[in-house]
């Protein structure tokens, strides 16, 4: 079938140049976020990527314990990353911008949420979620995951992809908060293990504390043994990521 027969048949829908420029011109548009990412975030280090939910008011107690993480992990030398948005988010860079170390958003243009808070050294814009997620994996020293919704899932689920596979190096993934995360665990535990869908080592990729301080802890007995630099293996991965 010559391209004058494919114009016309019935399994192909017509697109007008218009939108075949759109598309086109699109893929700039995503690599300008790459490029502008990459090169603001890869003389940040150590950083920690911290997430959790939009809707978390500020007089609710994981707003409180969300800024304290923040703030710990500030005092101890990490750069903290979050959404930029409001929540969870907002609470991690206003403790991490009262603390030692730069704070980061990462902002996503949504219609209904995202409005970039005020707590950030460094902020970057996104309209990709897909871009945006490789800016929180590829310079993390570790994942901190609070109380969140979809998105907050979706990143947990990322990570533990991407360590599961191979695809990226092994960091620190601590859930903040056991009643949130209980259920899950469990859940992970009592289906998907039983199931065969994971394997029950892969539970052990996650690890679940109450307090910033537990949180401090694991990061920092996760490399105790060894520099937070990728090394030279590591970091052939993370170019591929």
């Amino acid at each position: 079938m010559n391209p004058q027969e494919r114009s016309h048949h019935p399994g192909l829908i017509p697109t007008d140049d218009t939108v075949l420029t759109r598309e086109s011109w699109k893929i700039f548009q995503i690599m300008a976020e790459f490029v502008e990412g990459f090169e603001r975030l890869a003389r940040i280090k150590p950083s920690v990527s911290l997430f959790g939910s939009a809707r978390i008011a500020p007089e609710n107690p994981l707003y409180k314990l969300a800024e304290e993480v923040a703030l710990q992990l500030s005092n101890a030398g990490f750069a903290v990353v979050s959404g930029g948005g409001p929540g969870i988010m907002e609470a991690a860079n206003k403790g991490a911008y009262q603390g030692k170390s730069l704070s980061i958003g990462l902002n996503i243009q949504l219609p209904h949420e995202q409005n970039a808070n005020e707590y950030q050294d460094i902020s970057l814009g996104f309209r990709h979620f897909f871009s945006r997620k490789v800016m929180f994996v590829k310079y993390a020293s570790a994942y901190v995951v609070l109380p969140g919704g979809f998105g907050t899932l979706d990143e947990l689920a990322e990570i533990l992809t991407l360590v599961q596979t191979g695809k990226t190096r092994r960091i620190p993934i601590v859930l903040v908060h056991r009643p949130f995360w209980t259920g899950l665990l469990d859940w992970f535990r009592d289906v998907l293990v039983a199931q065969g869908t994971i394997d029950a080592d892969d539970l052990q990729l996650m690890q679940v504390v109450d307090t910033a301080e537990e949180v401090v802890t694991a990061i920092f007995d996760h490399y105790e043994a060894r520099g937070f630099e990728p090394s030279h293996e590591e970091r052939a991965k993370q170019l591929d990521l």
